[in-house]
């Protein structure tokens, strides 16, 4: 008996469970990936859309009466939209917006210039 266990084909071992690994990623850094941009970017852009001619939408309802006035107002909310879904949009492809404020402590106030008046009037 001892030989037919030593010349017994020997019993597989059951495969590792697969774990599900995430896709390889392409390599390419989130500054340059246009793909990505241009996915974010539409999908902004539809929501934008939406949902401010949803708000066009309800306030026209509320607010008039006119059919005429009422798609007036979801034209206006899609416009909003639009536009703000393109600022979004130029931010994302371009980078971070221009900083338009001036730094507070460099811009000169009228009290200083009061102050710097009356000194120079008055040295005593």
């Amino acid at each position: 008996m001892a030989e037919a266990t030593e010349n017994a084909a020997p019993t597989p071992t059951p495969p590792a469970p697969a774990t599900s690994s995430p896709p390889p990623k392409s390599g390419i850094p989130p500054r340059y990936d246009l793909d990505a941009k241009w996915d974010a970017c539409l999908d902004l852009s539809i929501r934008r859309v939406a949902y401010s001619s949803l708000a066009g939408a309800f306030a026209g309802l509320l607010l008039f009466r006119s059919p005429t006035t009422r798609w007036a107002s979801v034209a206006l909310g899609a416009g909003v939209g639009i536009g703000a879904a393109y600022t979004e949009c130029s931010y994302l492809f371009n980078g971070a917006p221009p900083k338009w404020s001036p730094k507070v402590w460099n811009v000169p106030s009228a009290y200083s210039e009061v102050t710097a008046l009356s000194f120079s009037v008055n040295p005593g």
